[in-house]
């Protein structure tokens, strides 16, 4: 069993980051939301909030990612579309929702 945590940035000003709203609206209408665990904020007016920590720990430069721990390993998706390749493969299809 797999544990996704989705971290999506802060901008200095206090607005989330546009691409991050992007990909929050995309998960939220492909029903993929429901297989995220937990959601971290990489607060850029705080080196230490947990989003900032994690892309620290994990290397990476921009936002939003995705980390995916499966077996004590995790695996970092840092675009959108390869992470949704990478839970159609796991058997999660993205379905679109009618509005």
């Amino acid at each position: 069993m797999s544990h996704i945590t989705f971290v999506k940035k802060i901008l200095a000003n206090g607005e989330l980051c546009k691409k991050c709203q992007e990909v929050n609206d995309r998960l939220n209408v492909e029903g993929l939301i429901e297989q995220i665990n937990h959601i971290a904020i990489a607060d850029e007016r705080d080196a230490e909030s947990e989003g900032m920590r994690l892309a620290k720990q994990y290397d990476v430069e921009r936002a939003p990612f995705f980390l995916v721990e499966e077996n004590e390993e995790v695996t970092v998706f840092d675009i959108y579309f390869k992470f949704k390749k990478h839970m159609a493969s796991k058997g999660f299809e993205a379905k679109a929702k009618e509005l």
